[in-house]
């Protein structure tokens, strides 16, 4: 039994996290049952979650079955980003002198900030009267 080889990367991004398995294809990308540009309705989302793939021209080479759950849209996106960018790191450990520049390698560290007591939210305060 012959298995076909393939590379895993899980990306991380706000609430959102992305299991990534890379396969050799003909560039498919199935996120979550669906395809890409199907799974992401708003303009550019595609773009950002596939970047990686054009930054190491790489885009016909791999397929890609992607598992998403948590956060929004954009964080999804970002997740999935990261998470390719991670197999590709495992396919092929040259990629990295093009995505760590690209800044494709980093986790964004960026979250909602949680909220404090006498708070509104992280830091909007109630309304303050003089008199």
């Amino acid at each position: 039994m012959k298995t076909t080889p393939f590379f895993q990367g899980t990306g991380r991004r706000k609430t959102s996290i992305a299991r990534v398995r890379l396969v050799p294809g003909d560039g498919a990308v199935i996120v979550n049952g669906k395809p890409l540009d199907e799974y992401f309705g708003r303009e550019g989302l595609a773009e950002i979650a596939s970047q990686p793939f054009r930054v190491t021209n790489t885009a016909r080479r791999f397929n890609a079955m992607v598992k998403v759950e948590g956060g929004g849209d954009s964080g999804q996106a970002g997740a999935i980003s990261h998470g390719i960018s991670r197999a590709l790191l495992q396919a092929d450990a040259t990629h990295r002198g093009t995505l760590r520049p690209a800044g494709l390698l980093t986790r964004d560290p960026r979250a909602k900030e949680r909220k404090k007591p006498g708070l509104k939210r992280a830091r909007k305060a109630p309304q303050f009267t003089k008199r």
